[in-house]
Formats: C-alpha cells, sequence, structure tokens
C-alpha cells in the first residue's frame, strides 16, 4: 500500500511517519508551479541521511524532481556523519534524528555538519534541542544515554558548525499525563557570539535581564563567545532564553540576528517572545509540540494527556498525518479557564523491532 501526497509542505512529517510505520509514500507535484519546480537541495540531503541511518530504504526520483517515491527500511543507527549544507539549519535534520533515534537498532551517534543557528528563525537551533527538546524527551522513559555538544558554532552564510548527537535505544516508550503547567521558578539563557567582540554578547545578556527581571528574580543569561576554529567560518550573535516551571515545564524562546540588528533589539524581542510563549502557558512549548504528540500516539495501548499552548499549524498538520499514517486519533479539549488544549490519546503500542531482531 502506497499513500500519496500532494505538494512540498510538511516534507519532515511525512518522511518521519512513512519510517516509523513502514509504508510507502509517493509525493507529487512537488512545488510544480514554481520557477524552480522540485525537491530542494535540504530535502534531497534528508532523504540521503534516511538513506544513511536505514537499511533496505528505496528513493526514486524522478528527472523533474516534482515526484519522490519513498519505501522506509529498517533503522540501524549507529555511527553517522552527514553534511547538511547550507540552506537549512542543522535542527531541520535533528529534529527527524531526534523522532528515530530511539528506534533504531543501534545507539545513534551522529555528528552533523552546517549552520547550528539560522537567522531565517525557520528550525529549532542546536542550542533548543540540548536545553528543551532532550530533557522533555524523559517523560517519555528516554532518560539515559542523551546528548547532543554543540563542538563549533556555525552561523549563516557559510556555516562550518560541528554539532554532535547521541541517543540510546528503547523498546517502548512510556505513556504522559503531564497536566499541571506551574508557574514560573526561573530563567536561564545563552546569549551566544562567534568571531565578533563579546561586548555584544554582554549587551544582549543586560538588555534581556532587564526585561525579564519584572517578572521573575530569577535570572541568569552566560555568555558562549566563540572564536579560532570553533566559531565556524561567519560571525554572528544570538539569543536562546528558557523558562523553568515549578512543575518541570520548560518554555522557550530564541533569535539569531539579521544583518544590521542590534544585541539590544534582539535581546527585547526574544524576551517578549518568552514571555507570549508563557502566556500561553502549557507543559510544552510551540516548537516542541510536535515531538511530544509523536511520542504520546507512539506509546503503549494506555491513555496519555498532555496541556499545551495555542496548537501551532505545523502541529495541527502532525495530527492529521499521525491520523493518517498510526490510526492514532487525538482528543482536543480546549480550557476556557486557562485558555490551554488538552490533547488526549491512546497509543498504538508502537514496539522497536530492529532491537528486539538483534
Amino acid at each position: 500500500m502506497v499513500l500519496k501526497f500532494r505538494g512540498s509542505a510538511y516534507f519532515r512529517q511525512r518522511i518521519i511517519c512513512a519510517t516509523l510505520s513502514g509504508k510507502s509514500i509517493a509525493i507529487r507535484e512537488i512545488r510544480a508551479g514554481d520557477e524552480k519546480p522540485g525537491l530542494r537541495e535540504y530535502e534531497a540531503s534528508l532523504l540521503r541521511l534516511m538513506d544513511k541511518i536505514s537499511n533496505g530504504c528505496k528513493i526514486e526520483i524522478d528527472y523533474t524532481g516534482t515526484t519522490v517515491y519513498y519505501k522506509p527500511g529498517v533503522l540501524t543507527g549507529g555511527k553517522v556523519e552527514h553534511d547538511c549544507g547550507l540552506e537549512r539549519g542543522i535542527g531541520y535534520f535533528l529534529e527527524v534524528i531526534l523522532c528515530l533515534a530511539p528506534f533504531c537498532k543501534k545507539p545513534v551517534k551522529a555528528t552533523f555538519m552546517g549552520i547550528t543557528n539560522h537567522s531565517d528563525n525557520l528550525d529549532a537551533s542546536a542550542d533548543l534541542f540540548r536545553t528543551v527538546f532532550l530533557p522533555n524527551m524523559r517523560h517519555f522513559g528516554i532518560t539515559e544515554g542523551l546528548n547532543l555538544k554543540i563542538v563549533r558554532r556555525g552561523m549563516p552564510p557559510q556555516g562550518g558548525g560541528v554539532v554532535t548527537f547521541e541517543c540510546p535505544i528503547i523498546k517502548t516508550l512510556s505513556p504522559v499525563q503531564i497536566l499541571d503547567d506551574g508557574e514560573v521558578k526561573r530563567i536561564r539563557g545563552i546569549a551566544y557570539t562567534a568571531r565578533l567582540s563579546p561586548e555584544i554578547g554582554n549587551r544582549m545578556i543586560e538588555t534581556a535581564k532587564a526585561a525579564l527581571t519584572k517578572y521573575t528574580g530569577d535570572v541568569y543569561v552566560y555568555g558562549d563567545h566563540y572564536k579560532g576554529k570553533e566559531s565556524g567560518n561567519s560571525s554572528g550573535f544570538g539569543l536562546t532564553i528558557v523558562a523553568e516551571t515549578t512543575s518541570g515545564a520548560l518554555l522557550s524562546s530564541e533569535l539569531v540576528a539579521k544583518p544590521q540588528q542590534l544585541p539590544e533589539d534582539l535581546a527585547k524581542e526574544c524576551s517578549h517572545h518568552l514571555l507570549m510563549e508563557i502566556l500561553r502557558r502549557g507543559v510544552v512549548d510551540s516548537v516542541s509540540q510536535s515531538v511530544a504528540i509523536l511520542f504520546m500516539a507512539l506509546g503503549p495501548e494506555d491513555v496519555s494527556k498532555i496541556r499545551v499552548g495555542k496548537l501551532t499549524e505545523y502541529t495541527m498538520e502532525f495530527l492529521r498525518n499521525i491520523r493518517e499514517f498510526f490510526g492514532v486519533t487525538f482528543k482536543i479539549e480546549p480550557d476556557p479557564e486557562t485558555k490551554t488544549v488538552i490533547l488526549t490519546c491512546v497509543g498504538c503500542s508502537f514496539l522497536n523491532l530492529a532491537r528486539r531482531v538483534q
């Protein structure tokens, strides 16, 4: 059975779901009406990555690049090196590996080369994966052996960053019942600079602390200055801040500087985004909703519940793809009192068959 889709939207989601479910997919009319039709380089790179971490997968692309056929193989994992290119950040590929790595035959030890923090702010940065995504995985029973390290910072346009990621394998995920979002107890942040004066980092720190200490006294943003080989091939700066609540929820915001943007303006905007994220509440933030719902759907045949703030468009499409590939439907309950949304589902009892064969 081949599931058929049209268009380039949500390409990652379809690849993730197809790989885990073992269902083949055919995607047609990929940017058929554009001046440059077909797959982009970063999408072709993602398919190459899938070929590296699996055995027996089949990928066919027509000569125009507008039609892709993907038949998933067995996830093998192990040591992987991948050049992510310069069109998208390393986070574009990290999200896929994060979803697939626990279900491989061998523990994943991956090295990614490219842009660690992209100024288009489309993809979560490597910092956000280390401070938010990985800690959130503990809710689902993945507690030991998770590690992500930024060896070199890579800023746009030339990149040069290196990130290492390690993930253990598991047999099955744990169900979750996470409804208490708690109150903010502390805020931590990273103001990073590459090939620039450390003073720029200090200016971001001062501005962010001034904006956030009005709401909580425990605010600490530290400077992370890169120079020499560790700074990659381009200069740049950015800010990642994370609020932790009394119940352990992590809410985040991050921005990478655009050309001619002042450090003070970036810090003010990033702080405002964090305050808006806190206002929305929820036990996971907007950027990590999709990974949480996927792991809920893959969990054992038991009820899982989670409270989120406003559902993002990306998450809503992921809910549709999860129903299409796994037959798992979520119950969506708005909570008028807190203006949040409670997502409930019964998992499909997904097992790591590759691990069992081993």
